[in-house]
Protein backbone atom coordinates (compact mmCIF):
# COMPACT_ATOMS: atom_id res chain seq x y z
CA UNK A 1 0.00 0.00 0.00
CA UNK A 2 3.29 2.33 1.43
CA UNK A 3 4.05 2.27 -2.41
CA UNK A 4 1.73 2.58 -4.00
CA UNK A 5 0.82 6.22 -2.19
CA UNK A 6 4.25 7.07 -2.84
CA UNK A 7 4.26 6.58 -6.56
CA UNK A 8 0.87 8.59 -6.90
CA UNK A 9 1.97 11.14 -3.80
CA UNK A 10 3.14 13.99 -7.00
CA UNK A 11 -0.94 13.47 -7.85
CA UNK A 12 -1.68 13.68 -4.34
CA UNK A 13 0.03 16.89 -3.62
CA UNK A 14 -1.12 18.78 -6.44
CA UNK A 15 -4.82 17.75 -6.06
CA UNK A 16 -4.63 18.77 -2.70
CA UNK A 17 -2.25 22.17 -3.00
CA UNK A 18 -4.49 23.16 -6.44
CA UNK A 19 -7.66 21.42 -5.65
CA UNK A 20 -8.99 20.65 -1.82
CA UNK A 21 -6.88 23.95 -0.70
CA UNK A 22 -8.19 26.35 -3.27
CA UNK A 23 -11.76 25.06 -2.62
CA UNK A 24 -11.97 25.18 1.67
CA UNK A 25 -9.88 28.51 0.98
CA UNK A 26 -12.80 30.13 -1.44
CA UNK A 27 -15.57 28.45 1.04
CA UNK A 28 -13.87 30.21 4.01
CA UNK A 29 -13.93 33.68 2.16
CA UNK A 30 -17.07 33.39 1.55
CA UNK A 31 -17.92 33.65 4.53
CA UNK A 32 -16.44 37.09 5.03
CA UNK A 33 -15.41 40.52 4.19
CA UNK A 34 -12.30 40.27 2.44
CA UNK A 35 -11.34 43.07 -0.19
CA UNK A 36 -7.48 41.21 -0.74
CA UNK A 37 -5.85 44.15 0.71
CA UNK A 38 -6.68 43.75 4.11
CA UNK A 39 -6.87 40.63 6.46
CA UNK A 40 -10.91 39.10 6.07
CA UNK A 41 -13.90 40.03 8.23
CA UNK A 42 -16.24 36.81 9.22
CA UNK A 43 -19.76 37.79 8.86
CA UNK A 44 -21.08 34.30 9.10
CA UNK A 45 -24.08 33.92 5.94
CA UNK A 46 -24.22 37.59 5.59
CA UNK A 47 -22.91 36.93 1.53
CA UNK A 48 -25.11 34.31 0.91
CA UNK A 49 -28.44 36.68 2.38
CA UNK A 50 -27.51 39.08 0.43
CA UNK A 51 -27.84 37.16 -2.91
CA UNK A 52 -31.34 37.64 -2.42
CA UNK A 53 -31.99 41.33 -2.89
CA UNK A 54 -29.11 41.99 -5.10
CA UNK A 55 -31.11 42.39 -8.06
CA UNK A 56 -27.54 42.68 -9.95
CA UNK A 57 -27.30 38.72 -9.27
CA UNK A 58 -30.68 38.13 -10.26
CA UNK A 59 -30.74 39.75 -13.82
CA UNK A 60 -27.27 38.08 -14.33
CA UNK A 61 -28.65 34.70 -13.17
CA UNK A 62 -31.88 35.15 -15.76
CA UNK A 63 -29.40 35.71 -18.78
CA UNK A 64 -27.68 32.81 -18.09
CA UNK A 65 -30.38 30.51 -17.62
CA UNK A 66 -32.03 31.87 -20.94
CA UNK A 67 -28.62 31.45 -22.54
CA UNK A 68 -28.44 27.94 -21.17
CA UNK A 69 -32.18 26.75 -21.93
CA UNK A 70 -31.53 28.13 -25.75
CA UNK A 71 -27.65 27.06 -26.11
CA UNK A 72 -27.87 23.83 -25.02
CA UNK A 73 -30.38 21.84 -26.73
CA UNK A 74 -30.10 24.32 -30.12
CA UNK A 75 -26.09 23.17 -30.15
CA UNK A 76 -26.96 19.31 -29.24
CA UNK A 77 -29.57 19.29 -32.33
CA UNK A 78 -27.21 21.12 -34.71
CA UNK A 79 -24.22 19.13 -33.75
CA UNK A 80 -26.22 16.09 -34.06
CA UNK A 81 -27.70 17.20 -38.04
CA UNK A 82 -24.35 18.16 -38.60
CA UNK A 83 -22.25 14.72 -37.56
CA UNK A 84 -25.41 12.64 -39.13
CA UNK A 85 -24.59 14.30 -42.43
CA UNK A 86 -20.43 13.68 -41.83
CA UNK A 87 -20.57 10.13 -40.73
CA UNK A 88 -21.93 8.89 -43.89
CA UNK A 89 -18.89 7.93 -47.02
CA UNK A 90 -18.52 10.44 -48.96
CA UNK A 91 -16.12 12.66 -51.28
CA UNK A 92 -13.99 15.31 -49.47
CA UNK A 93 -15.52 14.01 -45.97
CA UNK A 94 -12.57 14.38 -44.56
CA UNK A 95 -12.02 18.61 -45.39
CA UNK A 96 -15.35 19.03 -44.26
CA UNK A 97 -15.21 17.18 -40.57
CA UNK A 98 -11.74 18.81 -40.38
CA UNK A 99 -13.84 22.78 -41.53
CA UNK A 100 -16.55 21.66 -38.97
CA UNK A 101 -13.50 20.88 -36.18
CA UNK A 102 -11.11 23.55 -36.62
CA UNK A 103 -13.26 26.75 -35.63
CA UNK A 104 -13.13 24.77 -31.76
CA UNK A 105 -9.31 25.27 -31.79
CA UNK A 106 -9.54 28.98 -32.53
CA UNK A 107 -8.81 30.99 -29.12
CA UNK A 108 -11.31 32.23 -27.94
CA UNK A 109 -10.30 36.15 -27.98
CA UNK A 110 -9.62 35.39 -31.93
CA UNK A 111 -12.97 34.25 -32.33
CA UNK A 112 -14.21 36.81 -30.52
CA UNK A 113 -12.23 39.31 -32.54
CA UNK A 114 -13.57 37.85 -35.82
CA UNK A 115 -17.19 38.01 -34.94
CA UNK A 116 -17.22 41.62 -33.34
CA UNK A 117 -15.89 42.76 -37.62
CA UNK A 118 -18.19 39.80 -38.90
CA UNK A 119 -21.24 41.94 -36.95
CA UNK A 120 -20.65 45.82 -37.08
CA UNK A 121 -23.50 47.07 -38.11
CA UNK A 122 -22.26 49.36 -40.81
CA UNK A 123 -19.40 47.66 -42.53
CA UNK A 124 -19.77 44.03 -41.15
CA UNK A 125 -20.18 41.07 -43.70
CA UNK A 126 -23.13 39.74 -42.52
CA UNK A 127 -25.34 42.99 -42.45
CA UNK A 128 -23.85 43.52 -46.02
CA UNK A 129 -25.28 40.27 -47.02
CA UNK A 130 -28.36 40.64 -45.43
CA UNK A 131 -28.32 44.22 -47.26
CA UNK A 132 -27.87 42.84 -50.58
CA UNK A 133 -30.61 40.25 -49.98
CA UNK A 134 -32.98 43.36 -48.88
CA UNK A 135 -33.37 42.14 -45.56
CA UNK A 136 -33.31 44.12 -42.17
CA UNK A 137 -29.97 44.65 -40.86
CA UNK A 138 -30.22 44.91 -37.33
CA UNK A 139 -27.76 45.96 -35.13
CA UNK A 140 -26.40 43.03 -33.54
CA UNK A 141 -24.07 44.17 -30.43
CA UNK A 142 -26.30 47.19 -29.62
CA UNK A 143 -29.16 46.30 -29.77
CA UNK A 144 -30.47 44.26 -26.55
CA UNK A 145 -32.84 42.60 -28.68
CA UNK A 146 -30.46 40.73 -30.65
CA UNK A 147 -27.27 40.71 -28.54
CA UNK A 148 -28.05 37.61 -26.59
CA UNK A 149 -29.07 36.23 -30.24
CA UNK A 150 -25.36 37.44 -31.55
CA UNK A 151 -23.76 35.37 -28.42
CA UNK A 152 -25.43 32.16 -29.22
CA UNK A 153 -24.75 32.11 -32.79
CA UNK A 154 -21.14 32.84 -31.88
CA UNK A 155 -20.94 30.03 -29.57
CA UNK A 156 -22.83 27.73 -31.96
CA UNK A 157 -19.70 28.51 -34.02
CA UNK A 158 -17.33 26.25 -31.87
CA UNK A 159 -19.78 23.07 -31.43
CA UNK A 160 -16.95 21.14 -33.39
CA UNK A 161 -15.98 18.99 -30.74
CA UNK A 162 -19.55 17.50 -30.08
CA UNK A 163 -20.11 16.63 -33.93
CA UNK A 164 -16.75 14.84 -33.53
CA UNK A 165 -17.97 12.97 -30.67
CA UNK A 166 -21.24 12.34 -32.58
CA UNK A 167 -19.49 11.04 -35.32
CA UNK A 168 -17.26 8.62 -33.47
CA UNK A 169 -20.42 7.35 -32.03
CA UNK A 170 -22.42 6.68 -34.60
CA UNK A 171 -19.29 4.85 -36.50
CA UNK A 172 -19.69 2.43 -33.85
CA UNK A 173 -23.51 1.65 -34.32
CA UNK A 174 -24.19 -2.04 -35.63
CA UNK A 175 -24.17 -1.99 -38.83
CA UNK A 176 -26.83 -5.23 -37.86
CA UNK A 177 -29.57 -2.75 -35.92
CA UNK A 178 -29.25 -0.54 -39.14
CA UNK A 179 -30.75 -3.81 -41.42
CA UNK A 180 -33.23 -5.10 -39.23
CA UNK A 181 -34.99 -1.43 -38.74
CA UNK A 182 -35.31 -1.56 -42.47
CA UNK A 183 -36.24 -4.82 -42.57
CA UNK A 184 -39.18 -3.59 -40.57
CA UNK A 185 -40.00 -1.09 -42.58
CA UNK A 186 -37.78 2.09 -40.99
CA UNK A 187 -37.06 4.90 -42.81
CA UNK A 188 -34.30 6.93 -43.00
CA UNK A 189 -35.60 9.17 -39.95
CA UNK A 190 -37.11 6.17 -38.42
CA UNK A 191 -33.96 4.44 -38.19
CA UNK A 192 -32.00 7.71 -36.85
CA UNK A 193 -34.72 7.83 -34.06
CA UNK A 194 -34.77 4.39 -33.43
CA UNK A 195 -31.20 3.01 -33.38
CA UNK A 196 -29.03 5.91 -34.04
CA UNK A 197 -30.55 7.98 -31.15
CA UNK A 198 -30.57 5.59 -28.76
CA UNK A 199 -27.20 4.01 -29.52
CA UNK A 200 -25.19 7.39 -29.22
CA UNK A 201 -27.19 8.46 -26.53
CA UNK A 202 -24.36 8.21 -23.61
CA UNK A 203 -22.28 10.32 -26.07
CA UNK A 204 -25.14 12.90 -25.84
CA UNK A 205 -25.34 12.74 -21.95
CA UNK A 206 -21.52 13.60 -22.30
CA UNK A 207 -22.29 16.62 -24.56
CA UNK A 208 -24.92 17.75 -22.62
CA UNK A 209 -23.08 17.97 -19.02
CA UNK A 210 -20.16 19.31 -20.72
CA UNK A 211 -22.30 22.31 -22.42
CA UNK A 212 -24.16 22.70 -18.91
CA UNK A 213 -20.82 23.29 -17.62
CA UNK A 214 -19.83 25.64 -20.70
CA UNK A 215 -23.22 27.65 -20.43
CA UNK A 216 -22.63 28.41 -16.97
CA UNK A 217 -19.38 29.86 -17.04
CA UNK A 218 -19.80 31.66 -20.12
CA UNK A 219 -17.28 35.00 -19.78
CA UNK A 220 -15.15 35.45 -22.52
CA UNK A 221 -17.04 36.11 -25.58
CA UNK A 222 -19.93 38.35 -24.28
CA UNK A 223 -17.37 40.08 -22.22
CA UNK A 224 -15.25 40.92 -25.00
CA UNK A 225 -18.29 41.42 -27.61
CA UNK A 226 -20.56 43.31 -25.74
CA UNK A 227 -19.17 43.92 -21.91
CA UNK A 228 -22.03 42.71 -20.36
CA UNK A 229 -24.06 45.46 -22.50
CA UNK A 230 -26.54 46.62 -23.88
CA UNK A 231 -28.21 47.70 -21.06
CA UNK A 232 -27.21 44.31 -19.17
CA UNK A 233 -28.75 42.12 -21.87
CA UNK A 234 -25.81 39.98 -21.84
CA UNK A 235 -24.74 40.05 -18.49
CA UNK A 236 -23.53 36.61 -17.41
CA UNK A 237 -23.04 35.67 -14.08
CA UNK A 238 -19.39 34.61 -14.31
CA UNK A 239 -18.87 38.29 -15.15
CA UNK A 240 -20.82 39.67 -12.59
CA UNK A 241 -18.44 37.33 -10.22
CA UNK A 242 -15.06 38.74 -12.32
CA UNK A 243 -16.86 42.35 -11.43
CA UNK A 244 -16.90 41.87 -7.73
CA UNK A 245 -13.46 39.63 -6.99
CA UNK A 246 -11.28 41.71 -9.42
CA UNK A 247 -12.96 45.48 -9.87
CA UNK A 248 -14.48 45.82 -6.54
CA UNK A 249 -12.63 44.22 -4.83
CA UNK A 250 -14.64 42.54 -3.16
CA UNK A 251 -13.16 38.83 -2.88
CA UNK A 252 -15.52 37.52 -0.09
CA UNK A 253 -18.51 38.32 -1.85
CA UNK A 254 -17.13 36.86 -5.60
CA UNK A 255 -16.72 33.54 -3.60
CA UNK A 256 -20.18 33.25 -2.22
CA UNK A 257 -21.12 33.57 -5.86
CA UNK A 258 -18.80 31.37 -7.03
CA UNK A 259 -19.98 28.50 -4.38
CA UNK A 260 -23.38 29.61 -5.62
CA UNK A 261 -22.59 28.40 -9.60
CA UNK A 262 -20.72 25.56 -8.61
CA UNK A 263 -23.73 24.16 -6.14
CA UNK A 264 -26.07 25.51 -9.58
CA UNK A 265 -23.99 23.10 -12.04
CA UNK A 266 -24.03 20.21 -10.17
CA UNK A 267 -27.44 20.38 -9.51
CA UNK A 268 -28.26 20.81 -12.98
CA UNK A 269 -25.56 17.89 -14.23
CA UNK A 270 -27.32 15.60 -11.40
CA UNK A 271 -30.92 16.37 -12.97
CA UNK A 272 -29.30 15.64 -16.55
CA UNK A 273 -28.10 12.40 -14.42
CA UNK A 274 -31.41 11.75 -13.22
CA UNK A 275 -33.35 12.44 -16.63
CA UNK A 276 -30.26 10.03 -18.72
CA UNK A 277 -31.56 7.01 -16.49
CA UNK A 278 -34.75 6.82 -18.87
CA UNK A 279 -33.15 7.95 -21.82
CA UNK A 280 -29.48 6.60 -22.48
CA UNK A 281 -28.92 2.84 -23.41
CA UNK A 282 -25.49 1.17 -22.50
CA UNK A 283 -24.23 -1.74 -24.81
CA UNK A 284 -23.45 -4.55 -22.90
CA UNK A 285 -20.37 -4.87 -25.73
Amino acid sequence: MWTGLLWISPWLIGFVGLVIFPLALSLYYSLTDYSVLEPPVYLGADNYRHLLHDSLFWTALGNNALYAAVFIPLSTAIALAIASLLARPMRWVSFFRAAVFVPSLVPIVATAMIWLWLFNSEYGLVNQALRALRLPAPNWLKDPNWAMISIIIISLWQIGRSVVVYIAAMREVPRHLYEAAHIDGFGRWGRFWHVTLPMISPSILFNVVLGIIDAWQVFAIPYIMTEGGPGRATYFYTHYLYDNAFRFMNMGYASALAWVQLVLILALTGVAFLISRRLVHYSAA
